[in-house]
């Protein structure tokens, strides 16, 4: 079951990952009225995302495991996509906000086989994540245009 739990949990960690690429490169190009606000939110949100990775890493070390480490590793767990430095303010709101729809979908996939497993700690760092990219996913949809 740890097995299963740390698969589940190397998952998160590319999605989280990837997300935050994402994330700050869209705060270093993002252009147009909303510079200023949208290059202060992304930055807020990859800060965060950063310092998840860690605790989401020493989680699969806790339980036993590796925790992946590279980019190919990333690529084959994330279903997040690259993002592209070209996209208007709105579309790379867009962009953030169904990878974070993936993210908790990602997450509430592995919070089935956490709680059945009864991984107590597991739960708590995912009911945490869950909150952070809920909470994220509403001000990114707060943000948007609404043409």
């Amino acid at each position: 079951m740890k097995q299963e739990i740390t698969k589940h949990l190397s998952h998160i960690l590319a999605d989280t990952y990837q997300l935050y690429l994402k994330t700050h490169g869209y705060h270093w190009n993002v252009r147009g009225p909303q510079f200023h606000s949208l290059h202060t939110l992304f930055m807020t949100q990859y800060t965060e995302m950063w310092m998840a990775l860690d605790v989401i890493a020493e989680r699969i070390r806790a339980l036993g495991d590796l925790a992946p480490m590279s980019s190919d590793a990333y690529n084959g767990l994330s279903s997040i996509k690259d993002g592209s430095p070209n996209l208007k303010a709105n579309e790379m709101l867009e962009d953030l906000k169904v990878g974070h729809e993936r993210v908790i979908a990602t997450l509430k996939a592995a919070m089935d086989v956490v709680s059945e497993a009864g991984d107590e700690p597991s739960i708590d760092l995912i009911t945490q994540r869950l909150a952070l990219h809920q909470k994220t996913l509403w001000m990114i949809s707060a943000s948007m245009d609404e043409d």
